[in-house]
Order: C-alpha cells, then sequence, then structure tokens
C-alpha cells in the first residue's frame, strides 16, 4: 500500500521536496494547496479491505445487546372492541351487552374500566338522551388473547318511562 499524495510521490521518495514527508521514518505530509485531497480508490468487492465488506449483497446481523444490559421492553397493550351484542335484561332500563377484548400489543392489558353508551329511545324513535356509564374491564387480558364479557347496563328507572326502552350503541375502553 503506498502512502503519499495522490500523482505525486511516495512516503521519503524522490521528489517529495518542499517539506512533504522528506524525512525518512515520519508518514508524508499532503502539500497545502486549495484543492481537497482525491479520496482513495475503493477496493474490490469482497476483499472486507473496508468495513461492510465492499459488497457482495450479504449484510450482518445488527449486534445483539451487550449481556450486561436488558432486551428492550415488549409493546404496550392495544385493546380493540367489537360491536356491543346486545339482549334484554329482566327490567326495562338495563340490558345486557356483550363485548368482545382482542389484545393486539405485546403486553397484558392489566386494568381498565369500559364505559357504555346507553340511549333512551322513546316510543316513536326519539333519542331522547345518552347516559354514560362504567364498569371495569374483564383482567388480566394476555398479550394475543381475545376475552368476552357480558355486563348488565342500567340507567335509573326515572329515565325510561313506559313506552321508552334503551339501547347501548357505544363501547369504549382505556386500560393500562
Amino acid at each position: 500500500m503506498r502512502t503519499g499524495v495522490p500523482g505525486g510521490a511516495g512516503a521519503g521518495g524522490a521528489g517529495a521536496g518542499d517539506g512533504v514527508g522528506a524525512q525518512p521514518g515520519k508518514p508524508a505530509q499532503p502539500p497545502k494547496s486549495s484543492k481537497p485531497p482525491k479520496p482513495a480508490e475503493p477496493s474490490t468487492p469482497g476483499s472486507g479491505s473496508q468495513p461492510g465488506g465492499g459488497g457482495g449483497g450479504t449484510t450482518e446481523p445488527p449486534p445483539s445487546p451487550p449481556p450486561g444490559k436488558p432486551a428492550p421492553p415488549p409493546a404496550p397493550a392495544a385493546l380493540t372492541l367489537s360491536a356491543p351484542q346486545r339482549a334484554p335484561a329482566d327490567k326495562r332500563w338495563c340490558e345486557k351487552v356483550t363485548v368482545e377484548f382482542r389484545n393486539t400489543g405485546g403486553s397484558p392489558a392489566r386494568s381498565g374500566t369500559v364505559t357504555f353508551a346507553t340511549h333512551i329511545i322513546g316510543a316513536l324513535g326519539v333519542d331522547w338522551a345518552t347516559i354514560r356509564s362504567s364498569q371495569s374491564l374483564p383482567t388480566p387480558i394476555a398479550a394475543g388473547a381475545t376475552r368476552s364479557e357480558t355486563y348488565t347496563v342500567c340507567v335509573e328507572s326515572w329515565r325510561v318511562p313506559l313506552g321508552m326502552r334503551v339501547e347501548t350503541q357505544d363501547v369504549s375502553a382505556v386500560w393500562e
């Protein structure tokens, strides 16, 4: 391998005047000029003289974490809820609502609440009010697992006079 200025003499070679590496045993110094030096020529593919192996289409896997460091934590829990499946209950101001919870995250859902939006519907189909209520999430829900739960959702009896009914139309959840 040659060292020195591209296109000039090698280290300690003849014609290396002006103080450009003329002393034996010391590496050559590039001359001071306004032009930047030319980059070194790349090695032939597969020679391995440059970092990365110089080509060939193969890559090394990323280095594994050192033995003293813990692995990164798994992804947090991510719940998706099914549409509520409604069934009548024994009182007109209540209904049974079944919801399926699917955890698509990497960690279990350990706690949380389910919120129901129950609409009070009049005899002619008019939506008179929406009452929100919350209950506990059926925890724990393991990562990748699906769990179904049936809740009895009620509103105050005076809100649902004769001829009116309740419909739980929306369900949402928060979890940790």
